[in-house]
């Protein structure tokens, strides 16, 4: 493999642009004291070609148009009013300064954020007021405060092994977790269930949102 170009964007503010975040080519990094405001950010690269940094994202539009897997760094952004779109899996948005030595993670944060045309599926909201988000409608599903409300979702009956996995696990999720989203399709393919059999649990519980 050759080498990678970086791309940096840090110490500036841009204003309704359109980014394009999509050569295979390059390290693309949105970094300290970069402000984004009212700006289309399209994401065509995997985790491992993406840092974001300490920077400002206001009223901004991430358009992923290929599953963006597994990556942490949103915690060390801060999103006001931002829309997402397209899947998500792995990922983490919020205030978790604990995540790592590194300071930058104490500046994240989330609040007034839209993700009704994003697909989640494993993504958690960290130390942030889920109460300020919109999320993904069925056949994601969003449940709020997973940790406090484990004895709960422990006392009903689930399908397939979801609830011997990640039911029974809830209470190992970090402090700061204030809502995990899944996707029932990958989820019930993951663990031996079924759509329709999920859902028929979820339909009982007020703790989960979908």
């Amino acid at each position: 493999m050759g080498w990678l170009e970086n791309v940096i964007f840090k110490n500036q503010e841009i204003a309704n642009e359109r980014l394009e975040l999509t050569d295979k080519n390059s390290l693309y990094f949105l970094s300290t004291g970069l402000t984004l405001r009212n700006c289309t950010v399209v994401l065509k690269v995997p985790a491992s070609r993406l840092v974001i940094k300490q920077a400002t994202f206001i009223d901004c539009t991430f358009e992923v148009k290929q599953e963006l897997k597994n990556h942490q760094q949103w915690i060390s952004a801060s999103l006001k009013g931002c829309r997402f779109k397209g899947r998500f899996s792995g990922c983490d948005f919020g205030h978790w300064p604990e995540y790592g030595s590194d300071p930058w993670f104490r500046f994240g944060s989330i609040e007034d954020c839209d993700f009704t045309e994003a697909s989640l599926d494993g993504c958690r909201i960290m130390g942030s007021d889920p109460a300020t988000l919109r999320f993904p409608k069925w056949p994601c599903f969003t449940i709020l405060d997973p940790i406090a409300r484990a004895r709960e979702l422990k006392s009903v009956r689930w399908p397939g092994r979801f609830g011997s996995v990640v039911i029974e696990d809830l209470h190992d999720q970090p402090p700061p977790t204030k809502a995990l989203t899944l996707l029932a399709p990958a989820e019930a393919k993951r663990y031996d269930t079924t759509v329709e059999e999920l859902q028929a649990v979820i339909e009982k519980l007020d703790c989960i949102i979908y």
